[in-house]
């Protein structure tokens, strides 16, 4: 499983959602991220590509988009 792959399962696995809905996702944008599920989220990131990440960068992540660039500029998490 690539990067990518991985990014995309913890979305559709936290917030129960398939790939076609994850362009343009944004914190609050559904039900299911709210702050519970974003913490919910960072933790099934954190898990799957075994880093650790600064609060900074978690009050930041706040898309799908966003979520890429902070991992990619921030853990050299290529997508």
């Amino acid at each position: 499983m690539n990067n990518l792959e991985k990014y995309n399962e913890a979305f559709k696995e936290v917030f129960k959602i398939d790939e076609s809905q994850l362009e343009g996702l944004s914190y609050q944008g559904i039900e299911a991220w709210d702050s519970v599920g974003h913490m919910g989220l960072v933790a099934a990131l954190e898990e799957k590509f075994k880093i650790m990440m600064e609060m900074d960068d978690i009050i930041e992540f706040s898309s799908y988009e966003k979520g890429k660039e902070i991992l990619a500029e921030n853990y050299d998490i290529t997508f």
